[in-house]
């Protein structure tokens, strides 16, 4: 994919299905990131969930934004 095409796919309008799939992954990172940024003690399976949601909520923000209809 050209630099251009990406560019023309983040600014068109992004369709109403993945304008919502982007705000669930948005979240997800969020809660991801309050959960490593807790400043008490967790399990490292929690703290490692917490990373995991952190990534595949950006990754899922990010190609939302690139869809186009």
């Amino acid at each position: 994919m050209r630099l251009k095409e990406l560019k023309d796919r983040w600014k068109s309008e992004t369709p109403a299905f993945w304008k919502k799939v982007q705000k669930i992954a948005i979240a997800a990172g969020v809660i991801g990131g309050t959960i490593i940024a807790v400043p008490v003690a967790l399990p490292a399976a929690v703290v490692t969930v917490g990373g995991y949601l952190v990534a595949v909520g950006s990754v899922g923000a990010a190609l939302s934004q690139l869809t186009k209809e």
